[in-house]
């Protein structure tokens, strides 16, 4: 008992590794921790400030952001650089192997989205949003389309390209782009996930359009959900 506890004191509660030989059970031991996966989501398409990452994930505390961002940073997921001149301070970024878990992501976020209980409605960083069109751009009419779509999304902009049967988000400034949204995440995830018109967006003043009005609306149709996992007990 007492050679637990110090075990405890020393590296925390036992209960947070598994001790098990699968790798699944390892990749637990690495990014199992709560809010772990989705700091990294937040650093997928690049790195960010301290400040940035956690306006984009609201419910986390600074002092769970810094212990995420440590503990990530130990197990070589994430590590921290220093702007060059003019900027200063540090970002956080991945590592190569660190991005080695976008596919991982991906097929993670495409299985969860069958779950009766998942709401698009809710909350979208422009990371979580870019990824998820990544992520469900495996749709035929998706396939089909070769664009590359704008986004100005507060105080990050990215360029969307759909190419050979998939989608590719790369931070920048939406130029030489066919068709551009501007507004919150929120308001394009509606149009997309949610099936809100643009026009009725357009109306409230969530969401601007710039460029190809038709491709834009042809763009909200690309990514159909899949149909929701039956609950237990309910007929199939």
């Amino acid at each position: 008992m007492e050679l637990d506890n110090l075990t405890e004191s020393l590296h925390g509660p036992s209960r947070r590794r598994y001790d098990d030989g699968c790798g699944t059970a390892h990749a637990l031991d690495l990014i199992g921790e709560r809010w772990a996966l989705l700091v990294m989501r937040e650093l997928m398409l690049g790195p960010k400030r301290f400040s940035d990452i956690r306006a984009d994930l609201p419910g986390i505390s600074a002092n769970t952001l810094t212990q995420r961002l440590e503990g990530l940073e130990k197990n070589g997921l994430v590590l921290r650089e220093k702007l060059p001149p003019p900027a200063s301070g540090q970002v956080y970024g991945l590592t190569e192997w660190g991005h080695q878990l976008l596919p991982v992501m991906g097929a993670l976020g495409r299985w969860a989205v069958r779950s009766p209980d998942h709401d698009p409605n809710q909350h979208f960083s422009a990371v979580s949003l870019m990824l998820s069109f990544m992520a469900m751009s495996q749709s035929p009419d998706a396939g089909r389309l070769e664009a590359r779509i704008g986004f100005r999304l507060g105080r990050e902009n990215y360029v969307l390209t759909m190419k050979d049967g998939g989608a590719r988000a790369a931070r920048g400034e939406p130029v030489d782009t066919d068709a551009v949204f501007e507004g919150a995440p929120a308001a394009i995830a509606a149009a997309v996930y949610g099936g809100v018109p643009l026009a009725a967006l357009e109306a409230e003043g969530a969401l601007k359009i710039a460029g190809d009005r038709a491709l834009a609306e042809r763009f909200t149709t690309l990514f159909p959900l899949p149909p929701k996992a039956p609950r237990p007990g309910t007929p199939r």
